[in-house]
């Protein structure tokens, strides 16, 4: 990914670091106050073995966020390659104006947390923690109910970075 300018970073530079990773994304829904959102996300990892925990980013401009600040359990889906087309959905439309749940299969699961029927894989955590890291929020998330579905290579940043955002990536002030 390049930064404003078209470059990918010097060295002595973290961008130098930060643009050698390609993780893989998720999809992140959460459930509150009667608010369903979801959203693609390329900040998530396991974060401890014993006991399991697992950490997702979320922007601050997201709508995602915002119902998650309510919300008790996340779910967090890994998507296959071949499903680009929901990476779109949840990446590059806005829970704002967009519902982008009508017309997918989902059902809702642990604590009414919507899990989408077709991911690879998936898991419901409860929200242990909320941090601060800047323009992203992290949630630290205890993992309570898990499943997988279709197999074949993850979604990895690299596969996803021509989406164009639903939101700036800047926080609007």
């Amino acid at each position: 990914m390049a930064d404003e300018s078209g470059t990918r970073g010097r060295a002595g530079e973290p961008n130098a670091f930060f643009h050698r990773l390609d993780p893989d994304m998720c999809v992140v829904t959460a459930v509150a106050g009667g608010e369903r959102s979801g959203c693609l996300v390329g900040f998530a990892s396991q974060c401890s073995l014993q006991p399991p925990r697992f950490a997702v980013w979320l922007s601050k401009v997201n709508h995602t966020y915002r119902v998650a600040r309510a919300a008790q359990y996340l779910a967090v889906h890994l998507l296959t390659r071949d499903q680009r087309d929901l990476a779109e959905l949840f990446g590059g439309e806005t829970g704002d104006e967009t519902d982008k749940f009508v017309g997918l299969d989902w059902r809702e699961e642990h604590g009414g947390a919507i899990v989408l029927q077709d991911a690879a894989a998936w898991f419901v955590g409860t929200i242990l923690h909320r941090t601060d890291g800047g323009d992203h929020v992290g949630f630290v998330l205890d993992p309570v109910q898990w499943g997988e579905g279709r197999g074949g290579p993850l979604l990895r940043l690299s596969d996803s970075v021509t989406i164009d955002a639903g939101h700036p990536v800047d926080p609007v002030d």
